[in-house]
């Protein structure tokens, strides 16, 4: 089964992780390699994502879409990046976030493989 783990930094987060020093901030990076390596063989693909300030959202809906500077969530939550990963099920999805050891909130979701119509 496919998912996509998505990674969302709060701002208690990226308070802390702003406080850290450079070492510890270091051994808080090494941290979150050595969890990607530990799951290198479930994980297919992802990224970090630069910060939210350079992110364009377009606004679809009525009339002529509306070109936005910024994040589309205007939110206390912002999702740092996202890995693709192919496991058994959920269960085992599960197993991988919950040793986690970076931002506090992870979206696990299934990936469509459906192709589209």
């Amino acid at each position: 089964m496919k998912y996509v783990l998505l990674f969302v930094d709060d701002e208690k987060f990226s308070r802390e992780l702003q406080a850290m020093g450079p070492a510890e901030r270091a051994r808080a990076y090494e941290r979150a390699n050595q969890w990607f390596a530990t799951h290198a063989d479930k994980i297919t693909g992802g990224q970090k994502l630069r910060d939210p300030q350079t992110a364009t959202t377009v606004r679809l809906g009525d009339g002529e879409p509306v070109v936005v500077d910024g994040p589309f969530v205007e939110g206390k939550e912002i999702v740092s990046g996202y890995a693709e990963i192919d496991v058994a099920d959920l269960d085992e999805a599960l197993r991988m976030v919950r040793t986690w050891p970076g931002c506090p909130i992870v979206e696990i979701r299934p990936v469509e493989t459906e192709p589209l119509k």
